[in-house]
């Protein structure tokens, strides 16, 4: 009896230890489970995952982290301008009334190239005159020469011989004048002596350039004062800018300068300063600098406003384009990218920024980033929220 007893105990003690050793397997691997799962939507709270679609609809690019010239500079604004020699007014040299006028604000002109005529009485008087005194200096030149001659032999009389020797010096003067203002009418002086007369003069181009303004009209009548036409030679254009107070001991000859104008509004242009001011100008305060372009592109013409920036240091270091940066709260992440089958992961790799230069920002690993690791250089904002729902989603 006392054996079957034990029997019956021994077996009641071992099914119970069965039971809690079962029970408590169960409840081991229940929690390693819930371990995995909740270590699993950790890890895929922190990417985000693209069909190969999506990928192609966002149009994302990837490339690894690249080194950049990212440089510290000073903000200069200011205007396109020429230099003093490559600007011109024409006005007339003597009072008339204009006939013709050939050209129309924007014409390329040509230096000597004829922009209008004028006539008045005076210009051919002016010519009549020149006719007459040309045609006694011929006369007197020749009795000067006869009188000299009998001088010289002894023949001829000192007084007469100095009297036409000052007459013909005095009329060679006024026929030399006479040749001077038809010279910078433009007139030909062979003709005239032929008794050619111009009844209309040209007005020509000083320098090679476009028509900036035209100032007066057909028939009009213009003194010699009269600003006509107002011509640009833009070949040699260049950046006036202002640097102020503050700035000026970090700008110097040969540095670089990124500028904007609105006629172009998405294109950056490159110059290089060639001379720094050594006065301050009044209200602002500031020094004048110019700046040699390099790359023109458009029309630019004077007067131009220009918004620039001159390149005072160059630093090498890691950059991405400003749209493959996001800040979240004081924390700003990059996204670290992998391709798996048809499908791309980010993952998102916490840096500190740096410097902003056209349209690139410097960024700084906190850890050792694989020299081949490859990132989103565009759409941080929207892999950001894309991650933000899943974690939402994740949530609920």
């Amino acid at each position: 009896m006392k054996n079957i007893i034990y029997s019956i105990l021994f077996l009641l003690v071992t099914s119970c230890f069965s039971a809690c050793s079962n029970h408590n397997e169960g409840a081991d691997q229940h929690e390693e489970e819930a371990a995995h799962e909740e270590h699993e939507g950790e890890h895929e709270e922190n990417e985000v995952h693209f069909s190969k679609q999506q990928f192609n609809l966002l149009e994302m690019k990837v490339d690894t982290l690249p080194m950049r010239n990212i440089s510290n500079y000073v903000q200069a604004n200011g205007q396109l301008n020429v230099p003093p020699e490559k600007e011109a007014v024409v006005t007339a040299i003597i009072g008339g009334n204009l006939t013709s006028i050939k050209i129309i604000p924007g014409d390329k002109v040509r230096e000597g190239e004829v922009l209008a005529t004028m006539s008045h009485p005076d210009l051919i008087k002016l010519q009549s005159d020149y006719i007459n005194q040309w045609n006694q200096l011929e006369y007197l030149e020749q009795e000067y020469k006869r009188q000299e001659k009998l001088f010289a032999e002894k023949v001829g009389a000192e007084r007469e011989y100095q009297k036409i020797k000052a007459d013909y010096q005095s009329l060679k003067g006024e026929v030399k004048g006479y040749e001077a203002q038809l010279k910078l009418l433009h007139l030909n002086l062979e003709k005239i002596r032929k008794s050619e007369i111009y009844e209309q003069i040209p007005l020509v181009s000083p320098i090679d350039g476009y028509v900036q303004q035209v100032k007066v009209r057909k028939g009009q009548y213009v003194s010699p004062q009269t600003e006509l036409f107002e011509l640009v030679n833009i070949e040699h254009i260049h950046l006036d800018l202002k640097v102020f107070e503050k700035d000026v001991y970090k700008v110097k000859n040969k540095q670089k300068v990124n500028f904007t104008i609105q006629a172009l509004p998405n294109k950056t242009l490159q110059a290089t300063i060639f001379s720094v001011g050594k006065a301050f100008e009044t209200e602002p305060k500031a020094v004048g600098i110019h700046a040699e372009i390099e790359n023109t592109e458009g029309l630019l013409l004077p007067g131009m406003y220009v918004r620039g920036k001159i390149q005072t240091e160059d630093a090498r270091v890691f950059a991405l384009p400003e749209d493959g940066v996001i800040r979240e709260g004081s924390r700003y992440f990059i996204f670290n990218v992998q391709q798996e089958s048809d499908e791309w992961k980010f993952e998102p790799v916490e840096v500190l920024t740096g410097k902003a230069d056209e349209g690139w920002v410097e960024v700084k690993p906190l850890n050792p980033l694989d020299k081949n690791m490859q990132f989103a250089w565009n759409n941080a904002y929207y892999i950001m929220a894309e991650m933000k729902k899943g974690e939402a989603e994740h949530s609920h």
